[in-house]
């Protein structure tokens, strides 16, 4: 047939009610007043939620809502690296357990038509993790009913997400909604059997004047096709599944209530007619939203409140329920989403920034590689630039779950990240803009071994051997051509210790080239048992006769905007573009890494936890080698990488990082 139909849909981060039901609320695109109204009331709901929580709950212990700054590690934020089960155990969701103590059937159901982003972490963390604390299975159900924006590399990238973040197979259920394309069908027309739907041929602007007007606020009243023969609607619903009508001249509506104060059960629409309707999997058949996993609790974002009353008056209408009991059916409960300050994760902006695009006045180049450019985040681009996946669930862990948005900036994630690395990732020795150095007195051919740790509270990661060689590299940063008795590392006539060696150096002299008079090369004097105490240390690689100097490109990332809320800027029009950040990527060509790397390298994962556990008799991906470069920041590699040369990403800055400079 040249038409099908479709359920109006809305997509959502921390998983729509879609389970077990036709209907959804009226898209945003058929009905926007509505979907305003609809997000002004769940606001309201779930600030009463909120204060019902917060009864139950101590403040003290809840996240807060807005954290500027990282702070000191708390007794609450190590409890989540030690035991990141405690959310499941505790507060909100041990009480949505407690409610419905039976086995556990969830499910995590995204759209295919883009990359998964950091607010996705928290859904899956709190669904999958749910199932999996309570022994239960849950589904990741694909709602695969938009073709016309689906394509396959999404399916594979959700799939590869969710099991990078450790929910293998044996965890979950693969399913997709066209599975249930027909069956879906087969409820909806005994729904019109039932006088609880019918077909309608209104207008938007009546639609929209029947719910009261503009805003939502006058009389509302049904339209006359509310009121036609079910017969007659069950005839109209083939006619619009055999093609009669046109996108727009007909959806089939549930009977509701209008006296209703909920906009979500002002008749919303359970299906639709599109245009393209081919689909990958059920060919030009049909559309539908369709949920037959049998789900036990529905678990989404607070946006979700008032969906909850139209879910349920759904489920009841087709005797999957029972009216006002969770005995039967699924029991739909809402938590409070993730959002991360200063990020953009909308699709259609992340496009932009890849692609680039045609603006009014101008043309706009991309910004960045692809969906997995380092700087964004979505999971893709986090997974590439190095966060493992223990740190992004620990990360929900700390904030814990509970029926408050939490809304956190940048920094208190990679603050999380860090901490989180510190733990469990060796070091090396890593020089990102190198400097010669030569220590005279050193003979050619000298060679002292070090006994160097790959981590030195933790013994049981091992060492290895670091030689300490007649000529060395040290940061460029680390030296100053003239002294400053407030700069404590390499200046001529100054002593500075190189960390692990057992004296210092002291710079004579330097080279210049006189074309960019940057210093080239430092000669300096290896010091004894004599010498002065140095005032700091500083790192270096060196020409190890024991094992290899790795030559490497690292690139250091920063805030991909200059504007600390880009999602304010002009996207319309291309404005964004004047508030990219020119020093978003920092890229070091010449930045070298101790012989320890090749042996981190074959062992990699680091560290061996969630979905890269799972890792045995092939090469890990270039993402799982992490390491601290000591004074340097932690690092990944990347996948640009060859055999001829290392690409390094840093994933964070080291918290004393900014005070090393001194």
């Amino acid at each position: 047939m040249a038409e099908s139909t479709k359920a109006d849909g809305i997509p959502g981060e921390g998983g729509v009610p879609k389970d077990d039901s036709i209907v959804k609320g009226e898209s945003s695109q058929s009905n926007g007043t509505v979907a305003e109204v609809s997000k002004k009331a769940a606001k309201k709901a779930a600030k009463k939620a909120e204060k019902a929580e917060k009864k139950q709950e101590h403040l003290a212990t809840r996240p807060k809502e807005t954290v500027t700054a990282p702070k000191q590690s708390k007794p609450k934020e190590d409890a989540a690296i030690d035991d990141p089960d405690a959310i499941f155990r505790e507060g909100f969701l041990k009480r949505v357990h407690a409610e419905k103590p039976r086995p556990v059937r969830t499910r995590f159901p995204p759209e295919p038509n883009g990359y998964l982003h950091i607010g996705h972490a928290k859904a899956i963390g709190v669904n999958f993790g749910f199932a999996k604390y309570h022994n239960g299975i849950c589904f990741l159900r694909f709602d695969d009913t938009n073709p016309q924006k689906e394509e396959e590399k999404y399916f594979t990238s959700i799939q590869e997400m969710v099991k990078w973040l450790g929910f293998g197979p044996n965890l979950h259920k693969v399913t997709y909604s066209s599975d249930h394309f027909d069956r879906l069908y087969e409820l909806a027309e005994e729904l019109i059997r039932r006088d609880k739907a019918y077909v309608c041929h209104c207008t938007k602007d009546e639609v929209n004047l029947g719910r009261g007007g503009k805003d939502n606020r006058g009389e509302r009243f049904a339209c006359a096709h509310r009121s036609r023969p079910t017969e007659e609607s069950l005839a109209e619903f083939r006619a619009m599944r055999d093609g009669k009508y046109g996108p727009g001249e007909a959806h089939l509506r549930m009977k509701q209530d209008f006296t209703n104060g909920n906009p979500q059960m002002w008749d919303l629409a359970a299906y639709r007619v599109v245009k393209e309707n081919h689909h990958y999997r059920t060919g030009d058949k049909w559309r539908i939203y369709p949920t037959f996993e049998e789900i036990s609790h529905s678990l989404c974002t607070t946006e979700f409140v008032l969906s909850r009353t139209s879910y349920d008056w759904l489920l009841e209408q087709l005797d999957f329920k029972i009216p006002s009991s969770e005995e039967k059916g699924p029991m739909q409960r809402e938590y409070g989403r993730l959002n991360v300050e200063g990020t953009i994760l909308s699709k259609r902006r992340i496009e932009k920034l890849v692609k680039g695009f045609k603006a009014p006045s101008r043309d706009i180049p991309s910004v960045v590689r692809d969906w997995d450019d380092p700087r964004l985040y979505t999971l893709v681009a986090i997974r590439r630039r190095g966060v493992p996946p223990g740190a992004l669930l620990h990360f929900v862990g700390e904030l814990g779950v509970t029926t408050a948005d939490t809304s956190i900036q940048v920094v208190r994630f990679e603050h999380s990240v860090r901490k989180y690395l510190e733990r469990t990732v060796p070091r090396l020795l890593v020089v990102l803009d190198p400097v010669k150095v030569v220590i005279e007195n050193l003979p050619n051919d000298y060679a002292e071994e070090l006994d160097v740790p790959f981590h030195p509270k933790d013994p049981n990661v091992g060492s290895h051997k670091v030689a300490l060689t007649k000529t060395v590299y040290i940061e460029r940063d680390d030296f100053r051509e003239e002294d400053d008795p407030n700069f404590f590392r390499l200046a001529p006539g100054k002593w500075v210790g190189l960390l692990y060696a057992k004296y210092p150096i002291k710079a004579e002299s330097f080279v210049k080239d006189s074309s960019t008079g940057l210093v080239t090369e430092i000669k300096a004097t290896y010091g004894d048992a004599d010498c002065p105490k140095p005032k700091a240390r500083i790192h270096w690689v060196g020409d190890s006769a024991s094992g290899k100097t790795f030559e490497a490109e690292a690139r250091v990332f920063n805030s991909l905007f200059k504007a600390q809320n880009p999602n304010a800027l002009d996207w319309e029009n291309g404005g964004y573009y004047d508030s990219v950040n020119p020093e978003s990527e920092v890229i070091y060509p010449n930045a070298l890494i101790e012989c320890g790397f090749d042996e981190i390298r074959k062992r990699a994962p680091w560290p061996a936890e969630a979905g890269e556990a799972q890792i045995e008799g092939t090469a890990a991906a270039p993402y799982t080698i992490r390491f601290q470069g000591l004074r340097t920041g932690y690092f990944c590699v990347d996948v640009d990488s060859t055999d001829a040369k290392v690409v390094l990403n840093r994933i964070v800055t080291l918290k004393e990082d900014e005070g090393k400079k001194s």
